[in-house]
């Protein structure tokens, strides 16, 4: 079976091919530092190994719940934001139909809150789950993160409303913390059934363990095949691996050496609208994990072609302080021939016979090349098919190099502490009981 490649040829044309392979040192450094668990925020380390420490007894609770649920919803309504949120919904849109919610579905719907706080959203939300039958997948360590817990406390009320409280608490699944927490606390009080969110694995890193697993099982995904994936991106992007031959190797070090060269932006490219919750995962990975300390590329996307005519002109011709990575879908899962026409107004009948896909990838290959003469390095990510063997190797793969470029950048890619800058101000013009004093220095400033 073949596995993903990155082709960084077009990177040579900014930075030189020694200066990227002469990192090759400091990132097989960066690379033991997280396999050994002695780098910075070592005691978040537990994804580098975690797939590969699933156990067949894991998976078969998993498809064993996932399949009691599915006898008895219609939908499921994963409350979680930002880790406990973006995975599961980067591989349920990329492996769906693109217009799922018009077809009929032998497999539950899978709907999402706690992401936001819209009122808008969640009435209308509301407004759905009033005509189905449908149950709860509630993500959260400690219960009390403001969006999902308000989520949950709306849902929990109106899905007990809706089939009776006993009724109700087997439709709820909570992942949460082993020991402690409110969710934690509710659940056992309530009788829910529980997974547990590893306490070594941060949000952004844990689409292979329950939290993406529970509810992608659930929607009917292979999740055995996204594990498999995983597993054997782990060994391709060992520190054991020579530098040449490892994917993630050659994407940090790239990426750094971009850096250093004054590149502070990277787009994320995508030549299949699925990808593009697979991008908001991406952003949130390097984002979260590398934007700190004054440092860090920041992560940006596009969907293509449609972009190109709206963010194309400035990815052209803007500040040339890009780096952009095309992820490249070799083979889709469908045909689809453009037909001929005995008049041609349009002009089209030189494509007539050609595959959709075939257009799109000459106009993936214009849009590169033009980009590269523009002035933007590009790096082409090149993975064989749009499956969830194949979502699994990237997600791994990109949680590999993440890792390697926080430790090149000298950052700890495991905390988040600017995170908690909103909550501060938000607890205390929502005057929060033991926020007054953030309260009275926040009103003054207003």
């Amino acid at each position: 079976m073949e596995n993903i490649r990155i082709d960084i040829r077009k990177v040579f044309d900014f930075v030189s091919q020694d200066k990227v392979y002469n990192l090759a040192g400091k990132v097989s450094a960066a690379a033991l530092a997280l396999e050994k668990k002695t780098g910075k925020g070592n005691d978040f380390l537990g994804w580098v190994n975690l797939p590969s420490s699933i156990t067949e007894d894991t998976l078969k609770d998993i498809e064993k719940t996932a399949s009691g649920i599915r006898n008895k919803a219609d939908a499921v309504v994963v409350i979680g934001i930002g880790g406990s949120y973006l995975g599961t919904r980067a591989v349920a849109e990329a492996l769906s139909h693109s217009f799922l919610h018009l077809r009929k579905n032998k497999n539950p719907l899978i709907l999402y809150a706690g992401q936001n706080i819209g009122e808008d959203y969640l009435n209308e939300l509301f407004e759905v789950l009033d005509t189905l039958r449908y149950a709860i997948v509630v993500i959260s360590k400690s219960g009390t993160t403001t969006e999902p817990a308000i989520a949950f406390r709306l849902l929990k009320t109106h899905l007990e409303k809706k089939v009776g409280k006993e009724a109700a608490k087997d439709l709820i699944i909570a992942i949460t913390d082993a020991i402690k927490g409110a969710l934690r606390m509710t659940a056992t009080r309530e009788g829910y059934k529980t997974y547990v969110i590893p306490d070594d694995v941060g949000g952004r890193y844990s689409v292979l363990t329950p939290v993406g697993l529970v509810p992608l099982a659930i929607g009917g995904f292979d999740i055995r095949a996204l594990v498999k994936g995983a597993v054997d991106m782990e060994k391709i992007t060992s520190s054991s691996t020579p530098f040449e031959n490892n994917p993630a190797a050659l994407y940090a070090a790239a990426r750094y050496s971009l850096y250093q060269s004054g590149k502070k932006i990277e787009i994320l490219a995508n030549f299949e609208n699925k990808l593009h919750f697979f991008a908001e995962w991406w952003k949130q990975l390097y984002g979260e994990s590398e934007g700190k300390e004054g440092k860090g590329i920041f992560p940006a996307s596009v969907d293509l072609t449609a972009d190109l005519h709206s963010m194309g002109q400035y990815i052209q011709e803007g500040e040339r302080s890009l780096i952009e990575t095309v992820i490249s879908i070799m083979e889709v899962s469908s045909s689809l021939l453009i037909p001929s026409d005995k008049d041609d107004l349009d002009g089209l009948n030189y494509l007539a016979g050609k595959r959709i896909d075939s257009v799109n990838k000459m106009a993936e290959t214009g849009t590169m090349l033009a980009h590269v003469d523009g002035g933007v390095p590009n790096i082409r990510i090149e993975v064989p098919g749009l499956t969830a063997y194949y979502l699994g190797q990237l997600m791994y793969f990109n949680e590999k190099a993440c890792g390697i470029s926080g430790y090149l950048l000298g950052v700890n890619p495991f905390d988040q502490p600017g995170v908690e800058a909103y909550k501060k101000n938000m607890f205390a013009l929502l005057e929060k009981p033991g926020f007054e004093e953030e309260t009275k220095r926040i009103k003054s400033r207003l």
